[in-house]
């Protein structure tokens, strides 16, 4: 119980520096000094950087420890690094070899270490390199190396967000509505539902009038669209710090919204409805209003946690 706890407690203070920026020219270096490892490793190995860069982004939001200070974040296992026969984990590249590890020398120090970040990027390219650096290929390598379907499409999405905007500094929010409508936001996750059951209420509620755009508040792909029994016509995105955001009740979706799409905050998705609570088409149960809610991934379990802080930080920030 202690260790969950302490766990959520990490993913809430990644969340809060995801929104609340601070030490901004450190955060800047340390960016700059990613990207300069991810293009070397891509020089080297003619991996595209951006599927480094993604495994890099995934394993760094995923994990227990606080790992957003380090260059690189990427953990292989010992066993796999060194080779099951070298229990002495002996660092020498052709030792390693011997014991069918897999760990290797990037920075021609004539040691393969996995504290180093140029062998740990250079090894991971690598390991992608046994199934081939095309995309159907480098799927097949995560699936193998993960066994995780989620891990391996938050990966992808990741690595297409990066190639689209040739960045991995991608920090902008926005509300997700036009703030030159009229609309009021409530603080109303974990109150009980009773439609479809007793449950918990996993998002905050902005209340506005039937078709006040709906915006992205995040770099992210379109992961799902379509009718849902409980939010009508939906919406999900996956960003690049392993968080689902999901919009309920719209009353459509913009002609070019597509599943697969990459998008960016202010992105226009659709319009404020009613919709949900029955089959296909089903309106006017409730008031007019956007469900938002924001759904961490931690590698095992996706969890829901209070989007209402975050909204009122982007909304904040647009007013």
């Amino acid at each position: 119980m202690l260790k969950k706890m302490a766990f959520m407690l990490s993913v809430f203070l990644m969340l809060f520096i995801m929104a609340y920026p601070v030490h901004a020219e450190e955060e800047q270096d340390l960016h700059e000094k990613r990207m300069a490892l991810y293009k070397k490793t891509e020089t080297v190995t003619q991996v595209p950087w951006y599927y480094i860069a993604a495994i890099d982004q995934y394993e760094r939001n995923s994990s227990e420890e606080d790992k957003d200070d380090q260059l690189v974040s990427i953990s292989i296992p010992d066993e796999m690094w060194y080779g099951l026969g070298n229990s002495s984990m002996i660092k020498d590249e052709n030792i390693i070899q011997f014991f069918q590890g897999k760990g290797m020398d990037g920075n021609g120090d004539n040691k393969a270490d996995p504290e180093n970040p140029e062998d740990v990027l250079y090894t991971m390219a690598n390991i992608l390199l046994e199934y081939g650096p095309s995309h159907d290929e480098v799927k097949i390598a995560l699936w193998n190396f993960y066994k995780r379907d989620l891990t391996v499409q938050t990966i992808m999405n990741t690595a297409k967000v990066f190639n689209t905007f040739d960045d991995i500094d991608l920090t902008d929010r926005a509300f997700p509505l036009d703030t030159a409508y009229n609309y009021t936001s409530t603080n109303n996750w974990g109150d009980r539902r009773g439609f479809g059951g007793l449950r918990i209420h996993e998002g905050s509620d902005i209340f506005a009038d039937y078709g006040t755009p709906v915006k992205s508040t995040t770099y992210g792909v379109i992961e799902m669209k379509g009718w849902n029994l409980y939010g009508g016509w939906r919406l999900g995105i996956r960003d690049i710090n392993n968080v689902y955001h999901y919009y309920a009740h719209m009353s459509g979706y913009n002609d070019d919204i597509e599943v697969g799409q990459v998008v960016k905050p202010g992105d226009i998705l659709g319009n404020v409805g009613s919709t949900g609570y029955g089959p296909p088409g089903t309106s006017g149960k409730f008031p007019p209003h956007l469900h938002y809610g924001l759904y961490q991934d931690n590698g095992y379990s996706e969890t829901s946690f209070d989007p209402y802080p975050f909204l009122q930080r982007w909304e904040r920030m647009e007013n």
